[in-house]
């Protein structure tokens, strides 16, 4: 709004024309100069550039919202955000419904701790019909790992849905719905982007599930942060697919090493004020998300799933609209399973450490 052209804001033509005359032609042209610069410039009276400015001023600048008014407008587009749920009660209690629509949801954490079971519960939930609580449409999962198991899906579907499974012909139904996209590259996934995007629109897509974003970029993360992320156009991407389809993104990322220089950029990770990368053993952990500072930035929320002394823990290290609190959880046949649904809150530095300890 700081380029728009003065001549486009509906000024009266006499002040509109000194304005040009004088070479003001944009917002940011008037608005940089004081009201008396302004006089001595167009040679007006003071009344008349006050009127002009403001007149301005209006136009370019957003108006101040109240957090009054801001609730209201979440309330009344709360239907059109929507969520889908995990059917994990506490989970699904601190993100205020379950996994966002409109937003890039991410899962951290090592190999074998549940990132994928976690995606293949979720596909399943999307796919169920409405009537039983999901989204009743198709799912995009792209699986660049070849983790994906239709197999272990349908048995989480019997397992916690067995009045609709046993139904014939609907396991088949409901795995028909699930569209696997197994790109061998980070250039073959680029290729597939733009048929994602066309497929959200024409086939009732009602969730996108990548697993994982960091094995597309596999020997090209190293540490320390690039100048230009690897994956910086696809972040934007990604972001619109799920802002302007309004469905939920869901993301899994690895875990890697972090390596000394890297303590001043992960600063949240030491324990007290004194402690410093001189000294490595006392941050709270030598594990970090693989894509990085760039990529963490990207996401909405970010769920990370650890192990702590043999429990398996998934925690909500970042959202707008939950505290940080973890949950200890075991892998069923129906998938992840809470052992309580009490949250376990999380302070400070725990809330983003990733701990791989005793499990796997």
């Amino acid at each position: 709004m700081a380029n728009k052209p003065i001549s486009e804001m509906g000024l009266p033509k006499s002040i509109a024309n000194v304005f040009a005359a004088r070479n003001i032609i944009t917002a940011k042209d008037a608005l940089s100069l004081s009201e008396f610069e302004l006089m001595e410039l167009l040679d007006v009276g003071f009344e008349e550039v006050m009127l002009a400015v403001a007149h301005i001023s209006e136009i370019t600048c957003p108006p101040y919202n109240t957090a009054m008014s801001l609730l209201e407008q979440r309330n009344q587009n709360e239907y059109l955000a929507g969520h889908l749920p995990t059917r994990l009660k506490g989970v699904d209690a601190a993100l205020c419904g379950g996994i966002p629509f409109g937003v890039v949801t991410e899962l951290v954490g090592p190999a074998g701790i549940g990132k994928t079971q976690f995606c293949l519960k979720l596909a399943l939930l999307a796919s169920l019909p409405t009537s039983y609580g999901g989204l009743g449409g198709r799912v995009i999962y792209v699986d660049v790992e070849s983790k994906f198991s239709s197999r272990r899906m349908i048995e989480m579907g019997f397992s916690s849905f067995p009045e609709i499974f046993h139904t014939e012909g609907l396991a088949q139904e409901m795995a028909g719905r699930v569209l696997v996209l197994r790109p061998a590259s980070l250039l073959s996934f680029v290729d597939s982007l733009q048929q994602i995007r066309v497929s959200l629109l024409q086939h009732h897509v009602k969730l996108l599930i990548i697993d994982s974003m960091a094995a597309l970029t596999s020997g090209r993360i190293w540490p320390g942060t690039p100048r230009h992320h690897p994956l910086g156009w696809h972040i934007s991407f990604i972001k619109s697919l799920a802002e302007c389809c309004r469905i939920p993104v869901v993301v899994t990322n690895q875990v890697r090493s972090q390596v000394r220089d890297e303590a001043s950029r992960y600063i949240f990770q030491v324990q007290s004020r004194t402690d410093t990368m001189e000294d490595p053993s006392k941050f709270d952990s030598h594990l970090v998300a693989a894509l990085g500072i760039h990529w963490a930035h990207a996401v909405s929320i970010r769920l990370v799933l650890e192990s702590r002394s043999g429990q398996r823990l998934i925690k909500i290290a970042k959202s707008s609209i939950s505290p940080s609190v973890g949950f200890f959880f075991n892998i069923t046949s129906s998938g992840i399973s809470l052992l309580s649904d009490e949250g376990v809150e999380m302070m400070g530095p725990e809330a983003n450490t990733i701990h791989c300890q005793g499990l796997i």
